[in-house]
């Protein structure tokens, strides 16, 4: 009997559950979202504001005022949201007490391209992103750039000096020759020298190298005699003086 008894309590609390979950979830599911819960996954909200997310979302949601929050069709909530320029991804969804939440991923800018009166960013994966009246980016600018198609070595070249804390300070501009293997000159803030850098390959090595010589020249008070800083060559430093 007490065997029997076990399993009777088992099937009633899998019975409770039940209904209580189905409870909860019909509940939700005429619940109207009144809250944006907005979260920007790569840091501040430096091209797209928490409000412009919010400005979208709320604009597509009153296009299904009448539909309950289960069958919103959180997809085109996203693509609204994907439609932005600045933003890279989206994922919309809602949370347990039924308020509308938003991941926002921003693309990010490595390059500025200044083609006379045209300009814009490049993003980390070399796309073509506007600029914004929100936030300037300070990244390096590259001009007289007309390619359709950013080379990969320039994507990569870029990249690392944003992510290197002393190159992003120093290097103000980039220029990337037109012959089929891509080779590139930088131009400094600080000393106003052009370093010629070469093709991207061995840049840990070349950056080793110019840290080396900048901690010299600072140390000994002759950075300002140089004009150009060839790292092309295999464990040496050339430089020229103005």
């Amino acid at each position: 009997m007490k065997k029997y008894t076990g399993i009777v309590i088992s099937f009633l609390l899998i019975l409770l559950v039940v209904f209580l979950y189905g409870f909860a979830a019909k509940r939700n599911a005429h619940k109207k979202s009144d809250k944006v819960e907005v979260v920007f996954t790569n840091g501040e909200n430096l091209f797209v504001t928490h409000e412009m997310v919010n400005n979208m979302l709320i604009q597509n949601l009153k296009i299904h005022k009448n539909q309950s929050v289960e069958s919103l069709l959180l997809k085109n909530l996203e693509q609204a949201v994907e439609s932005n320029p600045m933003v890279q991804e989206a994922e919309v969804f809602y949370t347990i007490e039924g308020n509308l939440g938003a991941l926002v991923t921003q693309r990010t800018p490595v390059l500025r391209v200044v083609n006379g009166l045209e300009s814009f960013y490049l993003d980390e994966h070399g796309k073509k992103m506007p600029l914004s009246g929100n936030y300037s980016s300070r990244v390096p600018i590259i001009s007289d750039f007309y390619e359709e198609e950013v080379s990969p070595d320039l994507t990569q070249l870029a990249r690392k000096i944003k992510d290197d804390p002393f190159l992003q300070k120093q290097v103000i501009a980039v220029k990337q020759d037109q012959g089929e293997v891509k080779q590139f000159e930088l131009y400094t803030r600080v000393g106003n020298q052009t370093i010629e850098f070469g093709t991207v390959q061995n840049f840990d090595e070349k950056k080793k190298k110019l840290k080396a010589f900048y901690q010299n020249a600072i140390n000994s008070n002759t950075l300002e005699v140089y004009d150009t800083i060839n790292l092309k060559f295999k464990n040496q430093i050339v430089c020229s003086k103005k």
